[in-house]
Formats: structure tokens, C-alpha cells, sequence
């Protein structure tokens, strides 16, 4: 990305200005340690060797192909600096270890981990007692008769994971099971099946107007605002940097591009051609790090399908999530000191400024576990009444679906880890602090997005990358240019670019969780995903970021890119095999 940028940036004195915004670094109320102080220390204390971790287990992860093993080994590298004590390697080791399982227990402790884990757990419930009751098998007998080819398959998986728009985990976990077996019956790719998933997951959720990041994402932009004394509605702020995310819109338009013209290229096309010429949906040797016993959750033969065994457990889980995020959000709201917040919801309870804030005030980990228990109920209840099975069959079946997402819960436990003695590290400021001084105008924006990519994929976090990034974008991008216009490309880079990099990192939970949901092998995902995620990346920069930055307005920039893509997937693409 850096190479095609290079008469813009490869400069001595660009080069030395990067980071001269990153001195903002002193700004308080970074999210990537609890204590800053001692990530500012450990960062000049071991400098380069803080990047050691995420290496270590991104390394390690291609080579073995075990994500266990690889984060295991990348926190204990962490963990073993963290406890070394001058030569005492004998020591470090046995620190190392001891701080290794802390952190682990630290991560399962955590309530909203523990909220994650125990929402995918449910979900796992769920989907197995759906697909008992034949309610997959219907739903995808009946997608198959819409989507009868590769092309309309595709684009009615996108369709899916955009209506799950308000939660990029609902939507890794909710999608992939049920569009699965359609997908292997049109001889289409796990590997495409994952990144239509993790492409519809963070990306759609990141720009929609209502769903669990707004309030993270609208509080750090209201505090920036804060800093530079701008007394600016911080969602309006929000809303007008939707047409300057430009990597989430173009990703989007990416998979309908690919889907329609069945064009392919870099690895992907190799897993497309394969799945359509072998019929084999998954690469020879694949590791599935969810063991998924599919014929123990096949229905019986003589269960007569119907749709409405899936519709109604899966349309409770995602009604029960809206109502969720509402009655949480607004029970948050109420309980607190806020009298503007607690007034506009006695006026206008259902008003849109109302749902937005309810919705962002609510914990979404728990809203989600609530839901999917509840639809897991709902489809307990449904299978017994009909008689499909009895009572203690559907428990056994329940309990069957937890298992099989058993290893999902052990590696966002060892992810959440890495996470934590990164931050500790500060690994994140050292990132920062290797850049330098003064900075052209216009390449602000890309150079936030590029800084934010490489951040949030050593990382695995775009909420962290947000984080530290926001409080520095907005001071620099105010002080280089006090101009409105200018200050919303920059937050605009600041939230893609964090979205980018995740998208990009085999240390991602969302990236973890949509190879879980397509039954994908993880690295085979990752190394299909990445290079089309880069590849619009490059695009980002050189067509987006880049143009709005010199000054060409964005009603113009925007379609330039989206011909951009649809231009690289035209020639750079192979049509796949149908035969």
C-alpha cells in the first residue's frame, strides 16, 4: 500500500512527520491500557520487540495452521518479557506462564467477554435444535429455489448480512449457519462464504445509524469535539462521515461486483475454482477449528420441513435483540443522572433520537445472550409441541450445539489475552511513536487510515485502535486545518482504517467468528480475505483518502472509487468455472 503512495510519503521529511501528531499521544484517555503509564514505560522499554506478540502469532498461524497454539504461543512471548528480570530466563519463563494464565482468567472474567462467549454458546444451542427440527434444511431448500445460481446465492448471503446490520457478532454467527448449505449446494467456497460474512459484519455495522458501535464510536468523537472546544452534535458529526468511509462502502459494493460478474482473483479464485470444477467447498486438509458433527444435527427423515422452524427462532433471536437493545439501553439511561437523556425518552420514548441513544447505551454482550437464550427456548418449546422430539432430546440436542462452538469460546478467551499484554506493552504507542513531524495537509487522512490499519491488524481491535487514534486525529486535523469538511475526513479515516486492519487480522474476533460461522478453515480465510480486503485498501488510499484530500468533493470521489473497484474486479479478475 505504502509503495503506490510513495511519491506522496517515501519523503525524509513526511517520513519524519507521521507522527508528529502522535506527541497528541500525552492526550488522555486512551482505551489501550488500563494504565497508560505503564504502556508509555514498557514502550520505550522494549521498543521494537513490542510488535514480538501479534508477530509471533500471526507467524505462527500460517505456518501450523493452529490458532490455539499460535495465541497461546504470541501471549507467552508477551508475558515472558513482561516477567524478565535482567538474565533470569528460568524465571521469566515460570512469570511468563503464571501472568499467561491470569490474563486468560482476566479475559473469561471480563463481563462483556463473558457475555460474548456465552451469547456464541447459546447461539450454538439454538442453531442445533433449529436444524434438528429441519428448520435449516427448509430454509435453505427454500433459498435454493431463489437462489438457483452462484450469483444470486452470493447476493442473497450479502442481503442477509446486511439486514443483521445491528451487530457485527449477531451477524458472523446468525449468517453463516443458516446460508451454509445453500452455499455447498451451489458449489460456492467456504472461504467466499466466510468473507461475505466478515465483510457484512463490522463494515455495515460500523456505518449504521442504529446498532452497538454508534455510542462507542459518537463518545469518542464527542470527546475529540470536547478537547478542541467544538460544541458540535457528536452524532450529527457521526452521521455526516458515513460518505468518508470509504473502505466500508467500497468492501460492500466489492461482493456484489465479484458476485455478478463471478469474477475472482489472487487465492480466492483458486478456492472459487476449486469449489465449482471438485465440488469440494473446502481446501484438502482444512482444520476446522469448530468440530461441527453436522449429521448429528441433521433432521430425521419423516420431519415434515417447514420454513416457519427456523423463521420463528431465528426472527425471536433478532427481535429479541432490537427489544433488548432498547429496554437495556433505556433501563441505563433512567437509572442514570442524565436529565436531558431521561427527559427525551418521557417525551418521545420511541422517537429515533431515542432509539439511538437506547441503543447505544445498552450492553450488547448481554442483550445478545438474553436473545439467543430466549430463541433457543422458543425453539426448544416449538420442536416439543410439534413432536419432532421430546424434551430430553432437545436439551441433549441444545447441549450438542454448545459443544460444537466449545473452541470458539477458548480462542476469543486466548484472543481478548494477546489483546491485553499487547496493551500492556504498548505496543500500540510505540507505533505511534516510531512516526514523526510535520504533515502535508492532505495526506492526513490517508496516513490515519494506514496508521490505523497496521494498529488494528498487530492488535486485533478496532474498538482499541478507535481509541487511542480519535483523541489524536481530531486536535492535529483542527490544528493543520480548522475546517469542518476536513475535520470529518479525518474521523472518517480514524473509524475505517480501524476497521480495515481488523478485517485484515487472523487475531480479529469478528474474523474468528466468520470463519466459526462458514465452518471455514481460519487460515484458509484469512489468507483468501486478505488480499481482496488489501487490494480495497489500495483503493481507499489512492481513490478515496487521497482525492478528498487534495480537495475533490466527495459526491464525486465516492463514485470514482466505486468504478475504481468495479474496474479492478473486471480486469484483474478470471471468470470462475461453472462446468
Amino acid at each position: 500500500m505504502l509503495s503506490l503512495n510513495r511519491h506522496f510519503i517515501f519523503t525524509h521529511q513526511a517520513l519524519r512527520s507521521i507522527l508528529a501528531v502522535f506527541f497528541f499521544l500525552l492526550v488522555p484517555g486512551t482505551l489501550f491500557a488500563a494504565d497508560p503509564a505503564v504502556a508509555a514505560a514498557n514502550a520505550d522499554r522494549f521498543g521494537l520487540l513490542t510488535l514480538l506478540p501479534p508477530l509471533v502469532a500471526i507467524t505462527l498461524a500460517f505456518i501450523t495452521r493452529n490458532v490455539v497454539i499460535s495465541l497461546f504461543m504470541g501471549i507467552f512471548s508477551g508475558t515472558f518479557m513482561l516477567s524478565l528480570n535482567g538474565a533470569d530466563i528460568f524465571g521469566a519463563a515460570i512469570g511468563g506462564f503464571t501472568r499467561l494464565t491470569s490474563n486468560i482468567i482476566s479475559s473469561m472474567a471480563d463481563g462483556w467477554n463473558a457475555g460474548i462467549i456465552l451469547q456464541c454458546l447459546a447461539i450454538g444451542g439454538l442453531i442445533a435444535v433449529v436444524s434438528k427440527m429441519g428448520g435449516t434444511k427448509a430454509i435453505a431448500e427454500a433459498l435454493a429455489k431463489r437462489a438457483k445460481t452462484a450469483v444470486s446465492t452470493q447476493i442473497v448471503t450479502w442481503l442477509m448480512g446486511l439486514l443483521i446490520f445491528f451487530d457485527d457478532y449477531a451477524n458472523s454467527l446468525t449468517v453463516g449457519p443458516i446460508m451454509r448449505p445453500v452455499t455447498d449446494r451451489m458449489k460456492i467456497s467456504r472461504e467466499k462464504l466466510s468473507f461475505i460474512i466478515d465483510a457484512t459484519a463490522a463494515p455495515i455495522a460500523g456505518i449504521a445509524l442504529i446498532s452497538t458501535w454508534v455510542a462507542y464510536e459518537v463518545g469518542l468523537i464527542k470527546d475529540g469535539l470536547s478537547g478542541i472546544g467544538l460544541d458540535v452534535n457528536a452524532y450529527g458529526v457521526f452521521v455526516e462521515t458515513i460518505p468518508f468511509r470509504f473502505y466500508n462502502i467500497l468492501i460492500l459494493f466489492f461482493i456484489v461486483m465479484t458476485a455478478v460478474t463471478l469474477k475472482e482473483f489472487g487465492p480466492m479464485f483458486k478456492a472459487e475454482h476449486r469449489a465449482r470444477t471438485t465440488g469440494k467447498v473446502m481446501a484438502p486438509g482444512s482444520n476446522l477449528s469448530a468440530s461441527h458433527d453436522m449429521k448429528a444435527m441433521e433432521p430425521d427423515r419423516n420431519i415434515p420441513l417447514s420454513v416457519w422452524n427456523a423463521i420463528v427462532p431465528i426472527g425471536t433471536l433478532i427481535v429479541g435483540a432490537f427489544l433488548g437493545f432498547y429496554l437495556n439501553g433505556r433501563s441505563a439511561i433512567m437509572g442514570g443522572d442524565n436529565t436531558q437523556l431521561i427527559a427525551l425518552l418521557q417525551d418521545a420514548p420511541l422517537g429515533f433520537t431515542a432509539m439511538r441513544e437506547t441503543f447505544g447505551a445498552s450492553d450488547a454482550s448481554v442483550v445478545l445472550f438474553q436473545a439467543a437464550l430466549f430463541a433457543g427456548i422458543v425453539a426448544v418449546v416449538m420442536g416439543v409441541v410439534k413432536k419432532i422430539f421430546t424434551f430430553e432430546e432437545a436439551v441433549s440436542h441444545w447441549i450438542h450445539g454448545i459443544k460444537s462452538l466449545v473452541i470458539t469460546g477458548v480462542i476469543l478467551l486466548l484472543a481478548w489475552s494477546l489483546s491485553s499484554v499487547i496493551k500492556e506493552l504498548g505496543t500500540a504507542k510505540f507505533l505511534i511513536l516510531i512516526l514523526s513531524n510535520k504533515i502535508p495537509a492532505f495526506i492526513l487522512p490517508s496516513i490515519i487510515f494506514i496508521l490505523g490499519s497496521f494498529i488494528s491488524f498487530a492488535t486485533g481491535t478496532s474498538y482499541g485502535t478507535m481509541g487511542i487514534l480519535m483523541p489524536l486525529a481530531i486536535p492535529l486535523a483542527w490544528s493543520i486545518s480548522p475546517e469542518y469538511g476536513y475535520l470529518l475526513m479525518n474521523v472518517g479515516a480514524v473509524l475505517t482504517g480501524a476497521i480495515f486492519g481488523d478485517h485484515c487480522s487472523p487475531i480479529s474476533d469478528t474474523t474468528i467468528l466468520s470463519s466459526m460461522g462458514a465452518s471455514c478453515d481460519h487460515i484458509d480465510h484469512v489468507k483468501t480475505q486478505i488480499f481482496y480486503a488489501i487490494t480495497v485498501g489500495v483503493i481507499t488510499v489512492l481513490f478515496g483518502y487521497i482525492p478528498v484530500g487534495l480537495g475533490l468533493p466527495v459526491y464525486i470521489v465516492l463514485p470514482l472509487g466505486l468504478a475504481a473497484v468495479a474496474a479492478t474486479v473486471q480486469f484483474a479478475g478470471k471468470r470462475v468455472d461453472q462446468s
